[in-house]
């Protein structure tokens, strides 16, 4: 069993996991010195007065590492190093890792208030690090720590210090963690905290604004989301990150009357402009050894080599212990989030247009199981938080209001306990009042916040019983901001899983059309929901014919020749949507009125497409057939290039594509036995070693 100080660190790999690279074991006593040097001057000047907790530990620890600078600095002066001094500079140089990353842990920006509350844990790593530098220094030769009087003196000093630093919490810490403990205790009871017990926290761990609320907010979410996907739900870990969120929503909502923003250090490589973003970057670099594809989640391994997360994790899983690129044994299974690569990666796609890191499946799993809060206290601070945006949306200035709706917005977005939470308060029927609002960044919130309340079905059902359904309608055609048409658009999908819905969105005469509007016209994102709410929508009969009339399948028919990858995203979802719409006669013949369409299909047959879009597009032609009879079969049956690909599908299609293609395979085959003429002659019998295949 590992020890105690271990134990709290294995479900995070995010926070004081201390991750170190041990030296080559191949290295020379020099180069380790030096770099040793560089890695001690680093800790040294590192400035801990702003640390949200055990500054006086942290104080120690910087200080013993200037004595170890001094200490290292006379070993280099004095000569050469002996060979045997490697083991020792190893251990110390890991030791000097663990001890940096501690520090940055520990100053990290958003993750003060977790610091605060984990300052006994925190206290106990430095204790053992602390300890790792001396046990480093007792195994150094004598020769070693004896090579000038001076390094003899420094050498003994550090040992001594290190082993008998007294690293605790500061009594201040404790006051700040109990009035936490206090505000989250009131939280359990329904009762209003003391703003006072929240400021002195807030003011302990350096939170002073609103962006640093929000900070420290995301921080926490990414932990709690991080710990449910590795399985991790009932882990008491995460009644502590549920409290902690809650206590930093209520701050956020309560306290804080004006929202500000971060301003970029525009001297950082990190932040330079868009425009230049391309040109600094080899792109090479930003590629997985293992998949070849953009990393989304770059970490590095104790190697030194960087890989994408989901690949190396993978590589390990399979009982591979080796690095892919070096072929070295990794002796450690753990992997470093390289934050800078992350950020150039972040830069890069923003200064392309492209969304940063669409969530995984595992993600969005871990957020289906936020609908617990995790706590009575995390329960408790949500919904007085909740409580205060309603008062605020439903009676507060245009400018309140404006915070209000921002606020909703960001709740809903990834907790669905927060959006049960919003629903029940009557959040859904003030978030559409403001879809009228002059003010299109209002407009842009609320209709960002019914979206994500339309996730939950309680939230759907309210939008449907305010009258809101016309609301969203109108919102995709005029909303001021086109990111709010496309999420206008994302609502429609997530009603359309009702048929109830369906029938009622259907009904409304601007609906399809402007949807069909949006798959023609929108950008990409704007196709994508458009294009996914017709195809719930087409689940009611009667949509179909207004689907045809409003122009769908032409325009769903130039979807199909739109190139890139992009280009083919859509072109699957087009042949999709077109199938659906086959499957109702009106929807057949507006197919087949355009030859040109069923031939592209057929073509579509025989590309390197995936199997589910191939499906679709046997799918559709099926449809067609049924629907078409005997003119379409016939039709079907001279295009050169359909027979190869039915069978194909038949042995490698699925099981539903390989029905459908064999049920027209024997269609085409009946049709013309049946319609030869009588006069023809006989077709020539088989050559002998032929064989006729039957399906």
């Amino acid at each position: 069993m590992p020890p105690p100080h271990e134990r709290g660190l294995q479900r995070c790999n995010r926070m004081l996991a201390l991750p170190a690279v041990c030296p080559c074991e191949a290295i020379s006593p020099a180069p380790l010195l030096a770099s040793l040097v560089s890695l001690a001057a680093d800790v040294a000047s590192r400035d801990v007065a702003g640390l949200p907790a055990l500054r006086r530990g942290a104080r120690e620890a910087v200080r013993l590492a200037g004595v170890l600078l001094a200490f290292l600095e006379a070993v280099r002066d004095a000569g050469s190093v002996p060979g045997e001094a490697v083991l020792g500079f190893s251990e110390l140089h890991v030791a000097l890792q663990k001890l940096r990353f501690l520090l940055a842990d520990s100053a990290r920006k958003g993750a003060r208030l977790w610091v605060l509350m984990n300052a006994e844990l925190v206290a106990s790593e430095l204790r053992v690090v602390l300890g790792s530098v001396a046990t480093a220094m007792d195994v150094l030769p004598g020769d070693v720590v004896g090579a000038s009087a001076e390094a003899g003196e420094l050498g003994r000093m550090v040992s001594k210090q290190a082993r008998r630093a007294a690293v605790r919490p500061d009594a201040e810490d404790d006051r700040a963690a109990q009035s936490v403990r206090s505000v989250l205790a009131r939280f359990g009871s329904g009762v209003t905290p003391d703003a006072e017990d929240a400021r002195l926290v807030l003011e302990r761990v350096g939170v002073a604004s609103w962006s640093d609320c929000s900070e420290e907010a995301a921080f926490l979410e990414a932990e709690l989301l991080e710990g449910l996907e590795a399985g991790g739900e009932n882990d008491n870990d995460l009644v502590l990150i549920s409290g902690l969120m809650a206590f930093l929503v209520y701050c956020r909502v309560v306290l804080f009357d004006r929202i500000d923003s971060k301003k970029a250090d525009t001297s950082s490589p990190m932040t330079r402009p868009k425009a230049s973003c391309a040109a600094w970057i080899n792109l090479e670099v930003l590629q997985c050894p293992i998949t070849l594809e953009l990393m989304t989640d770059p970490v590095t391994v104790a190697t030194g080599q960087t890989y994408d997360r989901a690949s190396i994790k993978k590589w390990i899983k399979n009982g591979s212990r080796t690095c892919p690129v070096t072929g070295e044994r990794l002796r450690s299974a753990e992997v470093v989030p390289n934050v800078a690569v992350r950020g150039i990666i972040d830069q890069l796609l923003l200064s392309k247009g492209v969304s940063v890191h669409e969530p995984s499946s595992n993600h969005r799993c871990a957020v289906d199981k936020t609908a617990a809060p995790f706590g009575a206290g995390a329960a408790g601070g949500v919904r007085l938080a909740v409580a205060f945006l309603i008062a605020r949306l439903s009676r507060g200035t245009p400018e309140e209001q404006k915070k209000a709706t921002l606020e909703a917005r960001k709740l809903s977005k990834r907790n669905v306990f927060y959006r049960a939470c919003l629903v029940e308060a009557d959040a859904v029927p003030w978030l559409l009042h403001l879809l009228s609002s002059t003010d299109a960044s209002v407009q842009d919130s609320a209709v960002a916040g019914l979206l994500n309340l339309s996730k939950h079905p309680a939230g759907r059902r309210a939008l449907v019983e305010a009258g809101g359904v016309g609301l969203i309608v109108n919102a995709m055609k005029v909303a001021a901001k086109v990111e709010a048409q496309h999420n206008a658009a994302a609502v429609l999908f997530y009603l359309s899983s009702n048929p109830e819905y369906c029938d009622e969105i259907s009904r409304i005469p601007e609906a399809i059309p402007t949807l069909v509007h949006l798959v023609q016209e929108g950008a990409y994102r704007g196709r994508k929901n458009a294009l996914v709410s017709l195809y719930g929508l087409l689940q009611c009969a009667n949509a179909h014919g207004k689907a045809v009339s409003a122009g769908a399948v032409a325009v769903l028919a130039g979807l199909l020749s739109v190139g890139g990858d992009r280009g083919d995203d859509l072109a699957f979802d087009a042949i999709a949507l077109l199938a659906r719409l086959a499957e109702q006669p009106v929807g057949a013949r507006a197919v087949l009125a355009g030859s040109a369409l069923v031939t592209r299909l057929v073509d579509f047959l025989g590309e390197a497409a995936p199997r589910s879009a191939k499906g679709h597009c046997m799918a559709l032609l099926a449809s067609l057939a049924r629907h078409g009879g005997y003119k379409v079969i016939a039709l079907l049956g001279k295009l050169p290039g359909l027979m190869p690909a039915l069978y194909a599908l038949i042995a490698d299609g699925g099981p539903q594509a390989g029905k459908k293609a064999r049920w027209l395979v024997n269609e085409i085959h009946r049709h013309y036995e049946q319609h030869q003429p009588p006069s023809a002659a006989p077709a020539p019998p088989a050559a002998a070693g032929d064989r006729v295949i039957r399906v």
